[in-house]
Formats: C-alpha cells, sequence, structure tokens
C-alpha cells in the first residue's frame, strides 16, 4: 500500500503511535479483573486530545461475558477478540468515566444486543469484526457524545435511512469491508459534523448524484476497493471541505476530472490500482491546492499525454511508479507544477525522460528512475547538463542504462553530457505494445502506440489491409487520434489481422506489430497461408536511378526489397535494404548505366515478386559550368531530411520546400547532415547521392523521386 493511501487509512491513529513510543505504560494499582491486565496508559481523543488513560486489557481471553468488579475509574476497556454476543447497561454500571469501549472480533450479530444507553463519556466504539447484517433506525441512539464508531469487516447488507441518529457529534465512522450494495445519502443527514467516512471494500459500482452533499464537513474520504468504474460530474457534490480522498484498487478506466473540479481544497488523491490506460490533457488541471498525487501499481497505464498536469501549484509530491507498461511521458506532460520537489517514476517501462520535461520544474530536487530500462544515448542528456540546479536521485546505485549497447550497464549518473548525442532513433517499448489481441465481435478497441525520441516522432499505423493512417485521419471504423492511439469501432471479422504502428523521425524508424482476432471469424494467419496480392512495376528508369513501386493487399510488416545486375555473382552488386510497412515505393539509386538489373520484392517466406529492368546510357551533360555535382547533393540531403514529412504535407508545402531547396547553399549544410544523420541513407526510403553533374530536367527528377518515396 503506497504511502498515500495509508497516510489517509491510518492518519488518525499516528500520533497515538507516535506518543507510545515515547510515553510507556505504568501500572495502574486497583484490584484488575482475573486474568484481565490494569495500566495507564497513553490514549489519543478523536480530536486528537492527549490523555492518560486508565486501561483494563481483556483481550483474548474467550469470554462469553464481560468480567465483573471492573474499577470505577476505567476510561479505557478492551474487550477485543472474545466470544461475547450480549451486553447489557447493567454490566457497564458505575463506569462513568468510560470513553472508549472495543469490541471487536466477538459476536454480535444484532444492534439488539447491545443494550448501552446511558454512557455519557463514551467517545470511541470499536464493533469492527462482528456478524452484524443490519443496522435499524437509531440504532446508536443512547450514545449522544459518540465521535468514532467502528463497524468496518462485518457483514452489513443494508442500513435504514435513520440508522445513524442520535450521533450528531460523530467524527469518524468505518464502515468499509460490509456488503453494502449502495450508500445512501440519508444515512448522512444525522451526522453534520462528520470529518471521516471510511466506505471501501463494499461492492458498490456507482455513486448517485450528490450521495455526500450532506457531509459538508468531511475531510477524507475512502471509497477504496469497491468496484468504481466511473464517476458523474456531482457524484461529490457538496464535500466543500474535502482534504483528501481514495480511490484505490477500483475500475476507473479514466480520471473522474469533472467529479474532482467539485473538491476545491482538495489536498491528497489516491489513484492507484485502478485501470487507466491513458493520462490525457486536463486530467489533472487547475487543482490548486493538491500537494501529493499517486499514481501507483496500474497495470494498464501506458502514458501520459501532453498537459495531463496542469497548473497545480502546490503539487510537492508526485508518486508514478510501479506501472509495467508506463513507457511514455510526453515531454511536455508537465505544466506550471512550480512546487513540485519530488517525481517518483520507478519501476515503470520508461526508456528515458526528456529534458524539456525535467526543465518544467523549476523546483525539483529528488527523482527516482531506478529499476526503467533507461536508454542514455539523448534523451536523458539533463542529467549532465550544466544549465540548472542538480537533481538528486534516488538509489542511485541501482539506476543503470540499458541502452545503447555502449553504455548498457553503465549508472545513470556516471554517463557524461558529451557521450549523449543530441539525436536519437525513435523506440516503441516492446514491452508495453501487445503481439496478440483478441476481442469479441461488436466491441471496440484502442491500441495505444507511443514513442520517445529526438527529434520528435511522427507516428502512423498500417491495417491489416495494407492502407497507410496518419494521425488525426480516419477511414471505416478506423480512427488514428493525434497522439498515435489508434480505434477500431464495433469490430467485425474485417477487421482481423496484422496492424502496425510506425514511429519514425528524421534518424530512423522503430515498428512494432499485432495480430488482432474477432471472435468467431474464420481467420487463418495470412503470413503463412495467404499469398499477398501485389502489383509491383516500374515507373521510370534512368542511367542512375530508377522509380519502382508497388501495391499491396494486406499489411506485409516485415518486407525487404532487392535488387542486383542480372546474373552478377559479386557481392558488391547484390544490395537489400528492410522496407517500412505502409511503404509504396522506393528509389534505386547509384545504378549503373546500361545495365540489366532484377529487383525484387520479399513478403515473406516464399512470396517475392520481381521486375526487371535496363537503366539508360549514359548521357553527356549540358548543363552550365556553375551548376556543380554540389547542388545536386544539396537536394537530395534535403530531401532526405523532408521525406518523412512529405506523405503527411499537401502539394502546395511540398512544392514549396522544393523551391528552396534550390536557392540554398549546398556546402552549408550537407557536412552537417554527415555528421548529425549519416543514419539516413539506411533507415529513410530513398537511394543515396549521385556524384554526377546536374543534367536537364533535374528539377522534374528531384520532384518524381520525392513522390516515389511516399
Amino acid at each position: 500500500m503506497t504511502k498515500i493511501t495509508m497516510l489517509l487509512l491510518q492518519s488518525h491513529l499516528l500520533l497515538g503511535v507516535a506518543s507510545a513510543l515515547v510515553i510507556h505504560s505504568i501500572p495502574w494499582r486497583v484490584p484488575c479483573p482475573h486474568q484481565c491486565v490494569c495500566q495507564i496508559k497513553p490514549w489519543y481523543s478523536p480530536q486528537s486530545l492527549y490523555k492518560e488513560a486508565p486501561t483494563v486489557d481483556c483481550n483474548d481471553l474467550l469470554l462469553t461475558t464481560l468480567p465483573t468488579s471492573l474499577p470505577t475509574d476505567t476510561q479505557t476497556l478492551r474487550l477485543q477478540s472474545n466470544l461475547i454476543s450480549s451486553l447489557n447497561q447493567s454490566e457497564l454500571e458505575g463506569l462513568v468515566n468510560l470513553t472508549e469501549l472495543d469490541l471487536s472480533q466477538n459476536s454480535f450479530s444484532t444492534t439488539r444486543q447491545l443494550k448501552i444507553t446511558d454512557l455519557p463519556a463514551l467517545l470511541s466504539l470499536h464493533l469492527e469484526e462482528n456478524q452484524f447484517r443490519h443496522l435499524p433506525d437509531a440504532a446508536f441512539s443512547g450514545l449522544p457524545g459518540l465521535q468514532e464508531l467502528y463497524l468496518n469487516h462485518n457483514r452489513l447488507r443494508s442500513i435504514s435511512p435513520g440508522a445513524f441518529r442520535g450521533l450528531e457529534k460523530l467524527l469518524r465512522l468505518h464502515l468499509n469491508s460490509n456488503r453494502l450494495a449502495v450508500i445512501d445519502r440519508r444515512w448522512f443527514h444525522a451526522l453534520p459534523q462528520l470529518e471521516v467516512l471510511m466506505i471501501g471494500g463494499n461492492p458498490v459500482d456507482t455513486i448517485q448524484d450528490m450521495n455526500f452533499k450532506p457531509l459538508a464537513s468531511l475531510r477524507s474520504l475512502v471509497l477504496a476497493g469497491m468496484g468504481l468504474k466511473e464517476l458523474s460530474g456531482r457524484s461529490l457534490e457538496g464535500l466543500s471541505s474535502l482534504e483528501s480522498i481514495s480511490f484505490y484498487d477500483n475500475h476507473l478506466t479514466k480520471v473522474p476530472k469533472e467529479a474532482l473540479q467539485k473538491l476545491p481544497g482538495l489536498k491528497f488523491l489516491d489513484l492507484n490500482k485502478n485501470p487507466i490506460q491513458v493520462l490525457q490533457r486536463g486530467d489533472f488541471r487547475d487543482m490548486l491546492h493538491l500537494k501529493e498525487l499517486g499514481l501507483n501499481n496500474m497495470d494498464e497505464l501506458v502514458s501520459i499525454e501532453h498537459s495531463a498536469m496542469e497548473n497545480l501549484p502546490e503539487l510537492t509530491k508526485l508518486e508514478v511508479t510501479n506501472n509495467p507498461r508506463l513507457s511514455y511521458i510526453h515531454p511536455q506532460a508537465f505544466q506550471k507544477l512550480t512546487s513540485m520537489e519530488s517525481l517518483m517514476l520507478n519501476s515503470n517501462a520508461l526508456s528515458a525522460l526528456h529534458q524539456q520535461t525535467v526543465h518544467s520544474l523549476p523546483n525539483l530536487q529528488e527523482i527516482s528512475l531506478h529499476t526503467n530500462p533507461i536508454r542514455c544515448d539523448c534523451l536523458i542528456r539533463w542529467v549532465g547538463a550544466d544549465n540548472r540546479k542538480p537533481v538528486r536521485f534516488i538509489e542511485p546505485q541501482s539506476t543503470f542504462c540499458s541502452e545503447p549497447p555502449e553504455l548498457k550497464s553503465r549508472r545513470v549518473k556516471e554517463v557524461s553530457f558529451q557521450e549523449m548525442a543530441e539525436s536519437c532513433l525513435p523506440l516503441i517499448a516492446p514491452s508495453t505494445f501487445p503481439t496478440y489481441i483478441q476481442v469479441k465481435h461488436g466491441e471496440s478497441i484502442a491500441i495505444h502506440c507511443r514513442a520517445l525520441a529526438e527529434p520528435e516522432p511522427s507516428i502512423y499505423w498500417v491495417i491489416s489491409k495494407g492502407i497507410r493512417l496518419a494521425p488525426s485521419t480516419s477511414y471505416g471504423r478506423y480512427q488514428v487520434l493525434p497522439e498515435g492511439t489508434l480505434e477500431i469501432l464495433r469490430v467485425t471479422k474485417e477487421e482481423d489481422g496484422f496492424y502496425t504502428c510506425v514511429a519514425q523521425n528524421l534518424v530512423g524508424a522503430d515498428t512494432r506489430s499485432l495480430t488482432l482476432r474477432v471472435e468467431g471469424a474464420d481467420w487463418v494467419p495470412p503470413s503463412y497461408t495467404q499469398r499477398a496480392e501485389v502489383t509491383f512495376e516500374v515507373r521510370e528508369v534512368r542511367e542512375r536511378y530508377a522509380l519502382i513501386s508497388w501495391h499491396l493487399g494486406r499489411n506485409v510488416p516485415g518486407a525487404h526489397l532487392s535488387w542486383a545486375a542480372n546474373d552478377t555473382l559479386e557481392d558488391n552488386h547484390r544490395h537489400s535494404t528492410r522496407i517500412l510497412a505502409g511503404t509504396r515505393g522506393f528509389n534505386l539509386t547509384r545504378l549503373h548505366p546500361a545495365t540489366r538489373y532484377k529487383v525484387c520484392l520479399h513478403t515473406g517466406p516464399n512470396e517475392t515478386s520481381c521486375v526487371h529492368l535496363r537503366t539508360t546510357e549514359l548521357l553527356v551533360s549540358v548543363e552550365p559550368a556553375d551548376v556543380t555535382p554540389a547542388i545536386l547533393i544539396a537536394v537530395s540531403a534535403l530531401l532526405l531530411l523532408i521525406v518523412a514529412r512529405t506523405c503527411q504535407v499537401g502539394d502546395q508545402e511540398t512544392e514549396n520546400m522544393h523551391k528552396l531547396v534550390l536557392s540554398q547553399q549546398p556546402k552549408a549544410f550537407v557536412p552537417q547532415l554527415s555528421q548529425q544523420r549519416p543514419q539516413l541513407l539506411d533507415k529513410v526510403p530513398l537511394g543515396g547521392f549521385s556524384e554526377e553533374p546536374a543534367r536537364p530536367g533535374q528539377e522534374k527528377d528531384v520532384q518524381d523521386s520525392l513522390v516515389a518515396a511516399c
């Protein structure tokens, strides 16, 4: 159980425990009932007032009735873990100072067996772990001064609307771990001063609107382990004084942000152990007094999106730990968290934490990242940066690099700033991306795909039909959300098959694929028994390059392209390259003039489609002398930089980019490209640089190459 949950569940006991460590029990020199122990013990009232309480301890004696001859000055009477099933007022006669009565773990089944009506000093009554099934009206009306009532861990199935009538001074009510199916707001009309309500552990899956409206004085509410699936916007209305709330171990699939906005004074929020998948923009916004937030042990949590936490000026501690699928925190996930001091992110699936995320927390003092697959190539550059005050690592000896290979097993704090690059490949965390999903016919599904990289990658999906879908686009039942989630509405048998997510930036790409199975569909794994429907053609051939394109009738996530001069056996004349899912064309470059080539597209085991082509004869350049190879190199280089975007922009923007290329001074950026982006030649579906002089129509060829690459 997390620190926040413990605070919510047991905060009223902490002061008493602390005092017990300082002030020890001392003997109470009075005639003590047989087998009982009489002592003066430290005691705190429900309002945290300290007293030295004459205490009679008769726990664990298998008593069936109260012991006789109780000292008249008894203040605390402990009868826990006995076999008492009834209690009459006469048995407590004369105990005018009795303030706490503990009858927990006994055999009471109805309140009729508890006939105590004249204990004016009684403040705390413990009845937990008995056999109560029902509370009638005015069940405790004879105890007008009662401030604490413990009824947790009974068998309560029903409570009459007026059960708590006469308990106007009650401060704490424990009803957790019973069998209540509903919460009735009428219970609370008689409790105007109630400050703590613990009602978790009951099979209540819905909180009605204004369920707690009569509890204007309530400060702490525990709704843990109830099976709650969602909360309406008005379910917490009226709790104007509430400071802490726990939703630990429920079935919430999204943050109940509308309901939380009705809690203006909230300081502690526990959402631990809920199946929330994504923390979305605005989920935690303008909670002006929130100090601590717990988001731990969430097995389904995948990502924290842009501005998920915004304008929380008093938040000092954020715990997001033990979430096995959490692999992505958006660089701008945290906005206006000016008081954040402690950020706990250990035991997740995080590959990195973007330096923009860290720099958005100006008062951050400590961070825990241990037990994460940290990549130390570029996205952890804030560790060694000297432009801000250092952040202390919690458990630094257990915080290691997992990637890249040359830094593996190094402690993160020991990696210098100079060892980290300014750019890095995208990485889709394999532990967070399923390889197989089964869904029922007619259900809707959301599949999340996230990747961190520098520069920030773009994400697209290739669906089972082989169609490529970019963010913010839809096709039939499919929709790709801006952050990279693929939604499929009301799936049918038509949606069976392979799906591939591609995360791509200017450095390279990463892909992950899964199989979606719709229950009841007559499905055959396409990678083994269905041949791809391939249309493979040569679009244009010149002396040094050839443009080829193809169309696939389904998604082929593992395709590759090979080409070689016909009948050659020399390895340096054989070439092969990986083809990203959704790619429809390729520009073969560095070909030899007047040469026959065989080009093959490999889409699976024993699935190959080939075409033959012959390059043209070498032409003599008639360009003016000032058109140099550097111009062509520059054109190709900048094309490499923009090709990843070309498929996502309009024709007019592409044309504007191309015109910009021809106006640049190539020597200014070609060396920079070769230094910062050497991997591009292997990752982007566009061929290498040509070393030949520019020729007539070169601008048209460049434009065609760009189109072919898409």
